[in-house]
């Protein structure tokens, strides 16, 4: 998955080749509570896609003389995980990326619900939130829970773990400190085998991330199981975490 510059203009005459995407927009039913969160708290929440980097220190509201480390999650799905773990981890602050308008909402109602002022949500493709508006070297950590598998083999190439969005991801995790302090990392989650062995594949061919386990890792503290997750394994099915730092 190699994304294009938006930017740049093809020679005359020749068109870009379009973009793979690794979603497909679905016109889901935006409930009321989510209407009203949009509207109420999508102004003080929702960062408006930009073509310049984001001030990550001047977005959440801390003592500017101490920044916290940043943290990207890549279609958080209804948020569910996403405001567990932002309530988890106050010393934190989180970026969401999500294009379906029901999940948006459905975050932002977590948000009020919860007090949650760590969090904050782009309703726009994750690549181009990467390439425009955060800088290489910045994320503490990037978060990608139950990427759509694209089961059918002629649509895996729509799936997102792919070795040139790896490197690219791995570019915005923070290299490690000189006081030995760990780089950046990337926690994935899946509960399709095949796609599973194809992250491992990938993530482990990338020379600037390191796995910190064996192969898979287990499910760290943070992540909460969903509903869907506990469903599947009381079916007998399996999820696979990853967990790779930068090097």
């Amino acid at each position: 998955m190699s994304p294009s510059n938006p930017t740049a203009a093809p020679p005359e005459g020749v068109a870009f080749p379009k973009a793979i995407k690794s979603y497909v927009t679905r016109a889901g039913r935006t409930t009321t509570g989510q209407a009203k969160a949009l509207l109420e708290l999508g102004p003080l929440y929702v960062l408006p896609f930009q073509a310049t980097p984001l001030d990550l220190d001047a977005t959440f509201p801390r003592d500017p003389q101490h920044g916290a480390p940043t943290i990207l999650e890549i279609g958080f799905g209804m948020g569910d995980a996403t405001a567990h773990i932002a309530a988890l981890m106050p010393d934190k602050n989180f970026i969401g990326c999500e294009v379906h308008e029901p999940g948006v909402g459905a975050l932002l109602k977590h948000i009020g619900e919860r007090g949650l002022t760590n969090l904050r949500i782009v309703q726009h493709d994750a690549v181009e939130v990467l390439n425009q508006m955060l800088q290489p070297g910045s994320l503490a950590g990037v978060h990608i829970f139950f990427p759509d598998p694209w089961h059918k083999k002629r649509h895996h190439k729509r799936r997102l773990i792919q070795t040139d969005f790896v490197r690219k991801l791995a570019s915005y995790l923070r290299p490690p400190g000189a006081q030995g302090e760990p780089g950046g990392y990337l926690h994935c989650a899946t509960d399709w085998q095949p796609y599973a062995e194809q992250m491992l594949a990938v993530l482990s061919a990338e020379p600037s991330l390191r796995n910190t386990a064996t192969d898979y890792a287990p499910r760290p503290a943070y992540r909460p199981e969903t509903k869907f997750e506990r469903r599947g394994l009381r079916l007998g099915h399996g999820v696979w975490d990853l967990v790779f730092e930068r090097v």
